[in-house]
């Protein structure tokens, strides 16, 4: 990773050039604001460590000169003189963080690496997305470590031939195109992606669909017709709403994945397909295995590899870079490259509980963009559920219950996601972010180990 130093005073740019050249980085030094352009320009540099005083310049001409680069480097901005206003001001304008002189040596340490780990994640986000077909990774953007884990599967998956994959989650997170991820990343990806909803249709004609009819199987049926495992030759089929197809269905379509050969309606012998077979679902098949409306032998059949799509409302850190690129899309189909969100209207996305997941957050990003005569979108642009005028979970709308949802998980990330919040506005200093959430310091340390937070150190 490449760091560039900028500040006009050279006894301070050696003193950050040997330290963090020490910490490993590869490290380039310059005295002012035009150098600093140069090299960014160049696109050899992953973060900026620039002082805010740059002679007649300022540092935030640096962080501007950073924002514009097709691949933004990460700004930590360093001042002596330093006030709330332009702490503020810097980190609406992008940078990463802003530290006061005197300087500790471990905190500047660790806020690179930290800096430096976020820009690692966004340019593996870009990679994937870049080398998949148009509009894959469109709901799959994010940086949270549950969307991460996503993209680690994908890539695994992918390399697989034959591997049967289940793709759950809540309506709206994008299951579809994690299906045409993994395609468009394996090499079956010149072949046919056949998408097919196995709720749309009658039991008889989902089985000619997916399966292929003979000549006179059935009133209609005038001649051959090959079914879409076939017809999908070395391509892939997903079989979406996988929960919602018969018994008697099920039966059939275990056997056909087992032996890799399908028996066409009417037909006596079997044909051999070699597609591979993805499945999508929002329901809970362990708990439709125990209510006797899924074969529980089909269902291990399916999920030899599972890929869970993470709600919304459970990375939260993700809301805003998926606003934005939705904007931007947008912006262009309507001619107002301009088009952006003020910072109130985001942190109202970030509260929000998203029941609807990413398809939602689309929406109301459309909603927003096309009703808007500003080029900055406020919010009195979002709908009043968003604004808080609404309140959605008592007197007024009912709450929004989605198939799959499950108050349990709901609860859990609720709770998890007010512990990392208060530890954050302690500082990490547990007792008092136990304070914060009105808990005795024995109940928030059980909290913290039941979702896996306990190793989280308090500060020196």
């Amino acid at each position: 990773m490449r760091i560039l130093v900028v500040d006009d005073e050279l006894s301070m740019r050696e003193y950050l050039e040997i330290l963090l050249t020490r910490a490993g980085y590869q490290v380039e030094a310059a005295d002012s604001v035009g150098k600093a352009r140069a090299a960014i320009e160049a696109g050899r540099v992953d973060l900026i460590v620039s002082d805010m005083k740059l002679g007649g310049d300022s540092g935030m001409s640096v962080l501007r000169a950073a924002r514009a680069a097709p691949s933004p480097p990460e700004v930590i901005l360093i001042t002596a003189y330093g006030t709330p206003e332009s702490a503020v001001q810097a980190m609406r304008e992008g940078a990463y963080d802003y530290l006061r002189k005197p300087i500790d040596n471990e905190e500047l340490k660790a806020l690179v690496q930290k800096a430096l780990e976020k820009r690692e994640i966004v340019r593996e986000n870009q990679a994937l997305r870049s080398s998949l077909a148009p509009g894959v990774g469109r709901f799959l953007l994010g940086t949270s470590p549950s969307m991460r884990a996503v993209w680690t599967l994908v890539e695994k998956v992918a390399a697989s031939p034959r591997s049967t994959v289940l793709i759950t989650g809540e309506s709206g997170t994008g299951k579809e195109l994690v299906a045409r991820a993994i395609h468009w990343k394996s090499a079956r990806s010149g072949q046919p992606f056949i998408p097919f909803n196995c709720a749309a249709l009658a039991e008889g004609v989902l089985e000619s669909e997916l399966f292929g009819h003979v000549k006179g199987a059935f009133t209609g049926a005038t001649s051959d017709r090959a079914g879409l495992l076939v017809a999908a030759g070395e391509g892939t089929v997903v079989l979406d709403e996988i929960g919602e197809i018969p018994l008697s269905t099920q039966v059939k379509l275990l056997r056909i994945l087992q032996a890799r050969m399908v028996k066409p309606v009417g037909s006596s012998s079997e044909v051999p397909f070699q597609a591979r077979v993805l499945a999508a679902t929002n329901k809970r098949l362990d708990e439709e295995v125990k209510a006797g409306r899924f074969r529980e032998d089909l269902l291990y059949r399916l999920n030899v590899i599972t890929i869970e799509l993470p709600p919304l409302r459970e990375r939260p850190e993700d809301i805003a870079a998926l606003a934005k690129m939705f904007l931007a899309q947008l912006a262009g189909d309507l001619g107002r490259p301009a088009l952006n969100f003020e910072e109130e209207t985001l942190a109202l996305l970030q509260r929000y509980l998203w029941p609807g997941n990413v398809r939602q957050l689309q929406n109301i990003v459309e909603r927003a963009a096309t009703l808007s005569d500003s080029d900055r979108l406020g919010p009195d642009s979002l709908p009043p559920a968003l604004r808080g005028e609404v309140d959605t979970h008592s007197g007024g709308e009912e709450p929004q219950l989605v198939a799959g949802f499950s108050l349990e998980r709901f609860l859990d990330s609720q709770e998890r996601r007010y512990l990392m919040h208060a530890l954050r506005r302690a500082e990490g200093v547990k007792t008092r972010a136990a304070e914060l959430l009105g808990l005795s310091f024995r109940s928030f340390r059980y909290r913290l180990a039941k979702h896996g937070l306990s190793d989280r150190e308090e500060p020196n």
